[in-house]
């Protein structure tokens, strides 16, 4: 099925200055331009397809996804057969977008904003930011984990209110779902999110 919108609304996001001061803030300013476009695309009435396929590659390029997944499972990820993790793999993406879609789905005047400080976590980097509504009620502290690597600064994990770090939920949670050399039930439990999130699309 062709999705007309699906082109011009990505070239949008990628064409899109970032707004960065700093490498490695770039991947936030990046995910963030592309988010606030993805918000008033749910508003101008393009659909959950539509919407995922503009905003997948832009997460990809943002996030180092293969760190995000080894970390979010734990330990047992090296004793997974190949085939399990591939799959892991291309769920654990769906699953990042299909959560972003799904919270950022309209636009109201909502403007996401990268602080200037930094905070030094080892290597990496905590990058501040702020989803301030319009309607100048209290912002939301949204906070971006950022490593250097092959593919120069990309986010490995997010910081819920500035603290709570989404990764150390997911390992929480689905640390019951694998065993050693078994992640069928994680897999399962993921293809349920996925669904709830998108609508059964």
């Amino acid at each position: 099925m062709n999705f007309p919108w699906r082109t011009t609304l990505l070239a949008l996001i990628l064409a899109a200055p970032a707004a960065a001061a700093t490498p490695e803030a770039a991947p936030v300013a990046t995910l963030d331009t592309a988010l606030i476009a993805s918000m008033k695309a749910g508003s101008a009435g393009q659909g959950y397809t539509t919407r995922y396929n503009a905003l997948d590659p832009v997460v990809m390029k943002s996030y180092n996804m293969s760190q995000v997944e080894q970390d979010s499972v734990g330990f047992l990820w090296s004793t997974l057969p190949a085939a399990q993790q591939q799959e892991l793999s291309a769920l654990f993406e769906q699953f990042t977008v299909a959560s972003y879609v799904s919270e950022f789905n309209a636009y109201g005047g909502q403007q996401l904003q990268i602080l200037p400080s930094e905070k030094a976590l080892g290597s990496k980097k905590i990058i501040e930011t702020q989803l301030v509504p319009a309607d100048g009620s209290s912002p939301t502290e949204l906070d971006y984990v950022v490593s250097d690597g092959p593919n120069g600064w990309q986010i490995t994990d997010v910081l819920l209110n500035g603290t709570i770090s989404q990764v150390a939920i997911h390992a929480s949670d689905f640390s019951s779902l694998v065993t050693s050399g078994d992640a069928s039930q994680l897999i399962s439990a993921l293809k349920s999110k996925i669904a709830a999130l998108s609508g059964g699309q």
